[in-house]
């Protein structure tokens, strides 16, 4: 039996993989964070542009590890093979208490926000139906994987829809003068900390290119295609997150787009009226949940793979499969537990800065990764290398450095919880390390 994945994947597939894994949620709600934080619409923009740059600067340098260690486990792999295991056991730990759970969280509460807002309802009613949500999700996830994936194709078509009609017709429909991006005067603060505090916001928009190297291992020529891929499907989603901003503009005024829960819709419901609007804002809310739908997919295997080698607490029950859908039933729910108890914070943007602080950390330890690993294994074969190497390393890993250096001073609440929860790790890695192994979980009935 062959076990080799296939590599048969060319750059256009390469490319719309990039584009799909990368475009969700973030581009509809973020502009309130950004623009608030930025206090004016070039700030805005210019952090836009500013996060794609660190995006494609990081996902350049990541590529050279995945098209070198094509295996599955992605960024875990690489810190472990760079750091070694307490490392990569932090990372693990971290995705399951901190990221997944509060990625989760972040777009259940946004989906209700919008729910919400499209139906009329009473603001109580938003972490109902956000745990509402997560909990449907779950038990689809958990009675058919396929049936979550079918769902993932539906969701991807339906987030163009609103990115593209908004786009356009708010360029059209609106005025490209009043959009004021020539305007970098801060509100508040100095230039450099106002951009610091809306890369924090926008970073989260463009949160899944960590994975787009992943697929290294099934393409037919990597080190022509991959860079290709990444450089131009990155490039693509930057200009489409700031030309949608930009028509944001042309059509709410930055000041007013700070202040509401649901830009995109308010701007779809000036194009196109009520109707219109609640058409678009309906094709939002989809996106919203095939995002949430993805990210509850794949975040109820993290803690089941770190179960099968015994590196949690009670490995047995968590890493047990359902004896008759063959998912990760138990996994799923450790996941979605801690994302309902994040989610009664009812603050969208706290808990995605929360899992960008957290996850950047190990972002810039895989960009840093690429310098370390040419000096340690010099011969180890790389289909690819980044290309104007030191240059793009250095800009991710100064990006990176910047974001998390400006969270722990603008948000050092955010910042303390995300370090002590990932802390938290240290004593579990010690007790799993010295506990004998309970067995294969995975081989178990649940």
């Amino acid at each position: 039996m062959n076990e080799e994945l296939k590599k048969d994947l060319g750059f256009a597939t390469a490319l719309s993989i990039v584009v799909g894994m990368v475009i969700g949620s973030g581009v509809f709600f973020k502009p309130t964070a950004v623009f608030g934080a930025s206090g004016s619409a070039g700030i805005g923009i210019l952090a836009w542009v500013i996060g794609g740059i660190i995006t494609i600067a990081g996902g350049l340098t990541v590529a050279e590890i995945s098209a070198a260690m094509p295996e599955t486990g992605g960024i875990v792999v690489y810190i472990k093979k760079t750091y070694g295991e307490l490392w990569a056991f932090l990372l693990g730990w971290a995705q399951t208490t901190v990221y997944m759970p509060a990625v989760i969280a972040a777009l259940g509460i946004i989906f209700a926000t919008q729910a919400v807002s499209l139906m009329g309802l009473q603001s109580f009613m938003t972490t109902p139906i956000a745990i509402g949500a997560i909990v449907f999700l779950l038990v689809m996830n958990s009675v058919s994987s396929k049936a979550g994936g079918a769902l993932q194709s539906i969701f991807t078509v339906a987030k163009l829809l609103p990115l593209i009609a908004i786009t356009v017709l708010g360029f059209v429909r609106g005025d490209v003068q009043s959009a004021d991006v020539l305007n970098f005067a801060p509100e508040n603060g100095s230039l450099v900390s106002s951009i610091g505090s809306a890369l924090i916001a926008v970073i989260f928009a463009f949160e899944g290119w960590i994975n787009v190297g992943a697929i290294a291992g099934e393409m037919k020529n990597p080190g022509k295609d991959l860079p290709r891929a990444i450089a131009m499907g990155l490039s693509v989603v930057m200009a489409v997150y700031v030309f949608i901003n930009i028509a944001y503009l042309c059509v709410l005024p930055a000041d007013v787009l700070a202040s509401t829960a649901t830009p995109a819709a308010d701007v779809a419901n000036v194009i196109f009226g009520s109707l219109g609007g609640k058409v678009i804002s309906t094709g939002i809310l989809i996106s919203i949940f095939g995002a949430l739908n993805g990210f509850i997919l794949t975040g109820m295997r993290i803690p089941y793979v770190m179960a099968k080698e015994g590196k949690l607490p009670y490995s047995n029950w968590i890493g047990k499969l359902h004896e008759k859908y063959d998912t990760p039933v138990n996994s799923g729910i450790i996941i979605v537990v801690l994302a309902i108890a994040f989610t009664f914070t009812g603050k969208f943007d706290q808990l995605t800065d929360l899992l960008t602080f957290t996850i950047w950390i190990f972002y810039v330890m895989t960009f840093a990764a690429v310098m370390i690993l040419r000096k340690k294994m010099p011969d180890m074969h790389r289909p690819y290398r980044v290309p104007l190497y030191p240059v793009l390393p250095l800009v991710a890993i100064i990006g990176g450095l910047y974001i998390i250096v400006n969270t722990l001073l603008t948000q050092p609440m955010n910042a303390s919880l995300g370090l002590l929860i990932t802390a938290l790790g240290l004593p579990v890695y010690m007790y799993t390390s010295k506990k004998p192994k309970e067995g294969k979980p995975s081989d178990m009935a649940a």
